[in-house]
This record gives C-alpha cells, structure tokens and sequence, in this order.
C-alpha cells in the first residue's frame, strides 16, 4: 500500500486485483467457477453456501460442526481451506470496497 502524506489514499488496485488474480487462476483443488462464485458471493452448492455465508456475516461462529457439515459433503482439507479463504477475501474486500465509496476514494 502506498501513502503521500497526512491527507493519504492507502489502496493500491494492483495488489487487490493480483491477489484476486492468483486466487481465481492460480493452482487450487476446486473447480474456477466454483472458486468465482464463492469468491463473489454467487451460486454455489448448498453445503457451500451455508458455510460461506457464515465466514462471510459471522466468521466468529463457524464451529466444528460447519466444517464436519463440508467433509460429509465431500470435501477435503485442502478444499475447505480454500474455500474458507475464498469466502473470507470476498468479504474484505466487499467491505473495504464499501468503505473506499463511502469516503470517495472509489
């Protein structure tokens, strides 16, 4: 991130978007549509969605149980981890992109 002073602009829309980038095109154990839509908040299967949601609204509350919920699912480690790290990018940068609207730096 990049500052110019007291009055500063902190984003820098190369980082999101390489980061937005690797997620999306990068090596990953689910399919690339699969990973867009939990990234953006799209359709994606129910197991899916219910988790997602919770990382996205209320990450305070995903338990043992939602994690179990994906394995009984079909999922693996590997993708849950993914798909967690999707789920939660795509709401920081929902919010931040929010914020950045909010104050006119968009």
């Amino acid at each position: 991130m990049r500052t110019t002073g007291r009055n500063t602009r902190v984003r820098d829309n190369g980082v999101i978007e390489e980061l937005r980038r690797e997620l999306l095109e990068g090596p990953g154990v689910t399919e690339r549509p699969l990973r867009a839509a939990v990234l953006e908040g799209g359709d994606v299967p129910e197991a899916i969605a219910t988790y997602a949601s919770k990382v996205r609204e209320r990450s305070y509350e995903v338990s043992d149980a939602d994690v179990d919920a994906l394995r009984t699912a079909g999922y693996d480690e590997d993708a849950i981890f993914e798909l967690t790290v999707l789920a939660a990018t795509g709401a920081a940068t929902a919010i931040m992109g929010g914020t950045l609207r909010a104050i006119g730096e968009d």
